[in-house]
């Protein structure tokens, strides 16, 4: 039997939440293990770099494995990934355990390319945006879940209750039902992947990705040290997930606008409320709450449509494996960028940092709807 579509959005959910976990817990984990409050933005960093190596080295295996096998192994391995970050006593332990739950985590993915494999083209975007859902929802709430927990039971237990998440989900996915998509060696799928640069499409929506997930970053891995000097709990600092899992919306409706041939108007709408949303985020603390609602719409709504503009049957998971490292590159600058920045120059030069990546997303949109119609342009001098 298939997994539903609930299923997978759950299971990229969890997936996901892992990689976030630590944003609202930054300072609390740094000063446990003896880190600066201008340096936790490595934490995030770290994970992401593994999770863009995860990208590139795991994801195409959903092409040359079953794929449904190879996403309860990756659960497996995540499982043991956070465990080991769990129980970690020194930074460099901490770091080792964040980087491998960046590169397992990437089983998002996975179910991604998965889902789509399994949907009929008419319904692949409402299936891509019902598993975006999922996964927008596991990132936003990852800071609501561990907030409330750490002060509950400590940051440690975080990650060894999402451990025992991932063994369950891969109880769940016993069987296989699905052959793999292509004949080429692994080698030969790394090579296409890296040659997936020179489409137009893909270059557009990989540049896009890059800067929506840089001003996302910037907001998420940042926030939390501006609330932790007004005294806020982590449970409150982790409350703002709530109110950015508003964005979430978005990301169904964008996925049907996109199958109707509207994803140019979308990417379009979204990057320009991306870069004026934080004029709102400025302002602590009402302001940034609606902020993080616009940002979060914005960055969700493009996130599905980029997707859906280039996703091909025939190149499945490496094709999203090659478009999601962009999103990993830009995450780990706007994480890393974020809190080095806070420390010299205070809040607003953090958000001037991320509209700065609002606007690379709006240009970047402008010059491909400028192609689109270039492309779509009838050939005057054809006969």
């Amino acid at each position: 039997m298939q997994p539903s579509r609930l299923f997978l959005a759950v299971a990229a959910g969890v997936a996901v939440a892992t990689v976030y976990f630590a944003q609202p817990l930054l300072v609390t984990m740094g000063t446990d293990l003896g880190i600066a409050p201008g340096t936790v933005g490595v934490f995030v960093t770290v994970t992401q770099l593994g999770y863009a190596a995860g990208l590139f080295f795991l994801v195409p295996l959903g092409d040359l494995l079953d794929r449904r096998r190879l996403i309860r192994r990756q659960f497996l391995l995540l499982a043991t990934a956070l465990l080991l970050t769990g129980i970690a006593q020194n930074a460099a332990m901490l770091l080792a355990g964040l980087a491998a739950v960046g590169a397992l985590a990437v089983v998002t993915q996975s179910l991604v390319a998965y889902g789509a494999s399994l949907s009929a083209p008419a319904e692949r975007g409402r299936t891509v945006g019902m598993i975006t859902s999922g996964i927008v929802l596991g990132i936003l709430l990852a800071r609501t879940v561990s907030g409330v927990v750490t002060d509950l039971l400590g940051w440690r237990a975080v990650y060894l209750m999402a451990g025992a998440a991932c063994l369950v989900i891969a109880g769940c996915l016993t069987g296989s039902h699905e052959r793999p998509s292509s004949r080429l060696t692994y080698g030969e799928l790394l090579r296409s992947t890296i040659n997936l640069w020179s489409e137009p499409s893909f270059r557009e929506s990989a540049i896009r990705a890059f800067f929506i997930f840089g001003s996302f970053s910037t907001l998420w891995s940042a926030i939390a040290l501006p609330l932790t000097s007004r005294s806020l709990s982590h449970t409150e600092i982790g409350a703002f997930g709530l109110i950015g899992a508003a964005g979430a919306l978005a990301a169904g409706p964008a996925g049907r606008l996109a199958d109707r041939g509207h994803g140019q108007l979308v990417t379009l709408i979204a990057s320009v409320l991306l870069a004026t949303s934080w004029i709102a985020t400025a302002h602590l603390l009402v302001g940034l709450a609606i902020g993080a609602v616009l940002l979060d719409l914005a960055v969700q709504a493009i996130h599905v449509t980029n997707q859906s503009l280039i996703y091909r049957p025939e190149l499945g998971s490496r094709l999203i494996g090659g478009y999601m490292v962009f999103y990993s590159l830009g995450s780990g600058l706007g994480a890393i960028a974020s809190t080095a920045l806070y420390e010299r120059a205070g809040w607003s030069a953090v958000c001037l940092l991320g509209a700065t990546f609002g606007v690379g997303s709006l240009v970047t949109s402008i010059r491909g709807a400028r192609r689109s119609a270039r492309a779509s342009r009838p050939c005057e001098s054809c006969p």
